[in-house]
């Protein structure tokens, strides 16, 4: 069965682009069929870092949202949609005029809307608006990153946590990586599994760096697993819309960037 997982958290700055990575390298390493599609027209941090896999779609376009969905219909993946900021009145207005969280029932294509948050106001409130807008219609994550918070006490005490769990939501934490190394990894346009495999040239890390990278990406992964079914399909090839139209041919390298 298709699913389709928006990352979203409106706020800039929260790390939706980390957590879309995430997933899209824990995809590639567990093996699972998926297309990534960016719509962070001018950051573009998946087509940036995992490019075989991606490809940019404008939420603006009515026609180009359309490949969300049409992503999902007709083989078995994951879609992996990664919001920019400020990205709520576009979303809204292609699920309210193509009616897509129904169509979506009716093809049955569950969808995950995943908030990240620093725990701060902004983004506490943002995540009620999602809560009412969507309701009972998607499944919804809601990823603490520690990376850009340690406090999320506002957070906790809020009506949307509870409103949240209500729902049937749930809750993982993110850990946090040293921001100069996560400086260094984005500055060299690696993908994680390229960062932490890549020992001799001018986008190596020391080999401290690298083990660091390693421990922080296998805790990510963890905190993923406590709030996903991501099983390993060791007979699977990954899937992407270059594998899918045989342009790559071979199977890529995990995250091979």
């Amino acid at each position: 069965m298709s699913s389709v997982h928006f990352i979203g958290g409106e706020k800039g700055g929260v790390g939706k682009s980390v957590l879309a990575r995430l997933l899209a390298q824990l995809f590639i390493e567990r093996r699972l069929r998926f297309a990534a599609l960016d719509a962070d027209l001018s950051h573009g941090a998946l087509v940036r870092y995992y490019g075989d896999y991606t490809q940019r779609v404008d939420l603006a376009q009515l026609d180009s949202a359309d490949q969300i969905m049409d992503c999902a219909l007709g083989t078995d993946r994951r879609v992996l949609v990664d919001l920019p900021a400020q990205s709520h009145r576009a979303l809204q207005r292609w699920l309210a005029e193509t009616d897509v969280l129904g169509y979506a029932r009716e093809m049955g294509v569950p969808i995950v809307f995943w908030h990240v948050t620093d725990g701060g106001f902004d983004s506490v409130s943002h995540l009620e608006q999602v809560l009412e807008l969507l309701g009972t219609s998607v499944q919804y994550v809601v990823a603490k990153n520690q990376g850009r918070s340690q406090d999320f006490s506002q957070f906790d005490a809020s009506p949307a946590a509870q409103r949240l769990l209500e729902l049937g939501g749930r809750v993982t934490t993110l850990p946090a990586l040293d921001p100069a190394l996560m400086y260094k990894i984005d500055r060299f346009g690696s993908s994680f599994w390229a960062a932490i495999h890549t020992a001799e040239g001018e986008r190596a890390l020391s080999a401290l760096e690298r083990r660091r990278a390693k421990l922080w990406l296998e805790r990510a992964h963890a905190a993923l697993d406590q709030v996903g079914d991501w099983p390993l399909a060791p007979a699977a090839v990954p899937g992407s819309f270059a594998s899918d139209a045989g342009v790559l041919g071979a199977e890529p390298q995990p995250g091979a960037n």
